[in-house]
């Protein structure tokens, strides 16, 4: 499995290429994006994917100095539970 992070959005991708996970986070202001739906396929889950992704974003925003609205339920509970990256998320 491989992660891939463009503007929008981080994919994960089997062998095959096919999209098997992914976060979408649109940019909806300077320097801000809405994290707003996160998605793994059924086999994969429970597997740390969907974290593994949430972290590269938030280490993507911290490095491009850009917050995140966080409309993803999934990612509520990510960024709670890791105190460490609060200053990439809007208050």
């Amino acid at each position: 499995m491989e992660l891939h992070i463009e503007k929008n959005c981080v994919t994960a991708t089997n062998e095959q290429q096919d999209v098997t996970a992914e976060v979408t986070f649109p940019a909806v202001g300077k320097d801000l994006v809405d994290i707003q739906h996160t998605y793994v396929d059924d086999s994969l889950r429970g597997q740390g994917i969907a974290g593994k992704m949430m972290e590269l974003i938030a280490q993507n925003l911290r490095t491009n100095h850009q917050k995140a609205i966080l409309s993803c339920s999934y990612a509520i509970r990510w960024f709670q539970h890791h105190p460490e990256y609060q200053d990439v998320v809007a208050k």
